[in-house]
């Protein structure tokens, strides 16, 4: 962004071809290129942090998973098992609502953890390069308003 705000000094260590300020031409070369490169930076900026929560989405979503998985075979496995178990000291009605209620929570507190997870990714929004973009309009702008003031 400095090139842009300094472009009336030089472009590259050079003045323009007879030793004056630059031409209408050369300036719009340089701020084409310049756009240019910004547009690409932008870009992969951009690219960058929406991998990064598409990441963050994944395990998230993997959280989720794993919680319904274990609220499945939870139930299948740990389920007749507990049950059992308690009904030698309560009755069976009462032990099966008790391992049910247990399993239940574990499930509850995975499907939380997960979906705290996912909300860190959403919405997908890349808001680094958002910023950084807010901040290079500023920044020519200023430029074009100090260029016009000259």
């Amino acid at each position: 962004m400095a090139d842009v705000a300094n472009a009336q000094i030089s472009h590259n260590g050079r003045t323009s071809h007879n030793g004056t300020e630059p031409s209408t031409a050369e300036l719009v070369q340089r701020a084409t290129e310049q756009v240019s490169r910004l547009v690409r930076d932008e870009l992969t900026l951009a690219r960058a942090e929406l991998t990064e929560k598409g990441k963050q989405a994944g395990i998230g979503v993997g959280l989720f998973a794993g919680a319904g998985a274990l609220a499945f075979f939870g139930l299948g496995v740990l389920v007749a098992a507990a049950i059992l178990l308690l009904a030698l000291v309560l009755p069976a009605w009462a032990a099966a609502l008790v391992v049910a209620a247990a399993l239940f929570v574990v499930a509850g507190v995975l499907a939380l953890v997960g979906k705290r997870r996912v909300s860190r990714a959403v919405p997908p929004v890349p808001e680094a390069t958002v910023r950084s973009l807010r901040a290079d309009v500023d920044v020519v702008s200023a430029a074009v308003k100090d260029r016009g003031r000259a």
